[in-house]
């Protein structure tokens, strides 16, 4: 009988120390991560990023968090992905099915947004790599301020939706085709 109890205070002390373990281990992310799920046509289109929030700081302008003219990895933390599971266009340019690492150089106007087949969560080495597609689009002023960045899939149709990036007053619209 001795045993037993001894066996069952072990069993309940060894449970007790791995739910201590694993609630050290959660804790609160400054940039949680997220993921935006849409189907577009037929077509699955699935985006991974973190979301930093504007607490306050300017963010996208010359001496901005986000400076103008500057690589950025568009969100917080690891580079944000997209994965397509058919081919689909980019403001009109093909861009084949699959997974890729999305960076972004804002300026005051106009945003080029790069396309990089993603190899690695670490955005910093898609920097020195040609992208697989490069646009530029023009960005758009907006009259309130959005305090947690993300993206968007919006004014879906049959064969087009918007892919959208926003924070701050700032919306940056990538028109997506599919077939």
């Amino acid at each position: 009988m001795k045993k037993l109890i001894l066996l069952s205070f072990a069993l309940l002390l060894t449970t007790f120390m791995v739910a201590q373990d694993d609630m050290a281990k959660k804790k609160v992310q400054p940039s949680p991560a997220s993921t935006l799920s849409q189907v577009v046509g037929t077509t699955d289109v699935t985006i991974e990023y973190s979301r930093p929030g504007k607490k306050g700081r300017d963010i996208f302008s010359a001496e901005g968090l986000v400076p103008y003219g500057k690589v950025w990895r568009t969100g917080a933390n690891a580079a944000s992905k997209i994965t397509f599971s058919d081919d689909v266009t980019i403001a009109g340019q093909a861009l084949p099915a699959g997974t890729y690492a999305i960076l972004t150089v804002p300026s005051a106007d106009k945003w080029k947004v790069h396309f990089y087949t993603h190899s690695e969560a670490r955005w910093s080495p898609y920097k020195d790599k040609e992208p697989n597609l490069a646009i530029e689009v023009s960005s758009v002023k907006m009259s309130e301020s959005i305090e947690t960045f993300m993206f968007v899939i919006d004014e879906i149709k049959d064969n087009s939706a918007i892919i959208g990036i926003v924070w701050e007053n700032t919306f940056v619209p990538i028109p997506l085709g599919v077939k």
